[in-house]
């Protein structure tokens, strides 16, 4: 069935139609001139885009916080803790999950302990993490759950985990979720981005992160009814049979959480030089270099995309040192062909976007990480001093020096919000870090696409192009959205052709 959605602006030019087939657009131009279709859409004015791409999410975990305990918005720790009670006394079985805790305004200037949630929680196993989701506090009935914990990197006796204590404690806490539940999170994470105008997502997934079942369940979610469509990666080293699963399921990539190293907030992210407020610590790399070069090796032969998890500049450097021995091994050319990627970037050396640019490697980035961390003031100066926290997540540098970015949320460690994402590039809070807007917005659309090696030549908005678009609840330009910073609501999603929202009569 072919569908016309007509009379409305594209770009900055109102009176303009696009008519969509088999999951393409087909025609695009004046209003005037378009060609019949079996079902006309009135677009009434409206702006018309590409719909959003996000470039970074972890669909079960987003839909446990959209559905369960979200504590992103606590003012401090005896406001967290009130929040889980509350919680507790509405949900009174299973397994507590919560995510999105950050100390670091707190009035206290503490973390929640583990004698801090058993004194609500009760006998209850319980996982709550912290806002970067690379370190959490989890209850004693927990602990009691997970034989030789106390012995692993990163154990504390207050419940705070870390490396690879937290790790073991996140398995357990998500392999205690059953399969109602976890459908239901997928199922609500899928009908919020719809509702957002996201029409694409890419699932970070990986045995540290989720399970394989769950990215199975997903994807065939996702696959079963109309709705965002989800490109799934498996963040898993060649060496221990990351590729298999990539092959089985036909995935973007090997990789996206594949974790070089953690987080700035839980002092994870492997440094060069040690953090300003913990100067006994650099963070840790997790894997030896040897064990990259043999995952991008592996990856480039077999023509697979790789991505790797790096925020600090130390592991940023490292995966990029493991890049330049294939390039040396295989060819400049091979390597370029599967169009890597590096997750979160947020600290670069000199010559990391050179490198970067010159074997086509893609950066996925959040700039909700800035609005939120960012600045003279905030998460970042307190972890790594001014002069470094005022470098981190340098966009500006990365567009100018030719690299491709793509934006993402990282959901749930920040909310589903893709225009507030946009607006957060070009608002950098570094003087001079900020995208363009037009650039910001293309990284959130085309980005996303040229990211998972799907792109159409021409762009996302013309002719033969996948029918992913978004009709938005305004009649202005995408200049005066983008100048005004607003965020208009998605009144029509189409994927693949498909229309959904409440415009769609589905």
């Amino acid at each position: 069935m072919s569908l016309l959605v007509t009379d409305v602006t594209v770009g900055d030019r109102p009176g303009r139609a696009v008519r969509v087939e088999a999951g393409r657009i087909t025609w695009l131009g004046a209003a005037a001139d378009a060609p019949a279709a079996d079902r006309v859409v009135p677009g009434e004015g409206a702006l018309l885009t590409p719909a959003f791409v996000d470039a970074h999410v972890h669909a079960t975990a987003t839909g446990l916080s959209l559905t369960g305990l979200d504590l992103h918005s606590s003012l401090s720790l005896a406001d967290a803790v009130a929040r889980i009670r509350a919680h507790v006394a509405r949900s009174t079985t299973g397994i507590v999950l919560g995510t999105g805790w950050d100390e670091t305004a707190w009035p206290e200037r503490r973390g929640l302990t583990r004698q801090d949630l058993d004194a609500v929680v009760g006998d209850r196993p319980t996982y709550l993490a912290r806002v970067d989701v690379h370190s959490a506090t989890v209850s004693t009935a927990l602990l009691d759950r997970i034989p030789g914990i106390a012995d692993l990197p990163g154990f504390s006796p207050d419940g705070r985990l870390r490396l690879d204590a937290h790790h073991a404690a996140r398995q357990a806490a998500y392999g205690a979720v059953d399969g109602e539940q976890r459908r239901a999170a997928q199922r609500a994470t899928l009908d919020a981005a719809a509702a957002l105008g996201i029409g694409s997502l890419h699932e970070m997934a990986g045995p540290e992160v989720s399970s394989a079942d769950d990215l199975r369940e997903l994807l065939a979610l996702a696959s079963a009814a109309p709705g965002p469509r989800v490109l799934g990666y498996w963040g898993e080293l060649s060496e221990r049979g990351g590729l298999d699963l990539v092959r089985e399921l036909g995935l973007a990539g090997a990789g996206g959480d594949l974790f070089c190293d953690g987080a700035l907030g839980s002092h994870t992210a492997a440094l060069s030089t040690p953090y300003s407020d913990r100067p006994d610590t650099s963070g840790q790399l997790r894997f030896d270099t040897a064990q990259l070069v043999e995952h991008v090796r592996a990856c480039t032969l077999a023509g697979v995309q790789a991505g790797f998890h790096c925020i600090g500049d130390a592991a940023v450097d490292q995966v990029l040192d493991a890049v330049a021995a294939v390039v040396e091994e295989l060819g400049a050319a091979a390597v370029r062909a599967c169009r890597h990627r590096l997750e979160h970037l947020e600290m670069v050396s000199d010559d990391v976007l050179d490198r970067m640019r010159a074997w086509d490697v893609v950066a996925s980035v959040q700039p909700a990480f800035d609005a939120a961390w960012g600045g003279d003031t905030g998460m970042y100066a307190e972890r790594l001093g001014v002069a470094r926290a005022l470098s981190c997540n340098p966009f500006a540098d990365a567009a100018d020096a030719g690299v491709t970015l793509a934006l993402g949320s990282d959901a749930p460690v920040t909310p589903l919000d893709p225009w507030g994402g946009v607006h957060a590039a070009v608002d950098h809070r570094t003087p001079g870090s900020g995208l363009r807007p037009f650039d910001a917005f293309d990284a959130a659309t085309h980005g996303g696409w040229y990211a998972a090696r799907v792109e159409h030549a021409a762009g996302p908005l013309a002719v033969g192009a996948p029918a992913d678009l978004a009709l938005w609840s305004t009649a202005d330009g995408l200049s005066r959205v983008l100048a005004d910073r607003a965020r208009p609501e998605c009144a029509l999603l189409l994927v693949d052709g498909v229309p959904l929202g409440r415009n769609s009569d589905q």
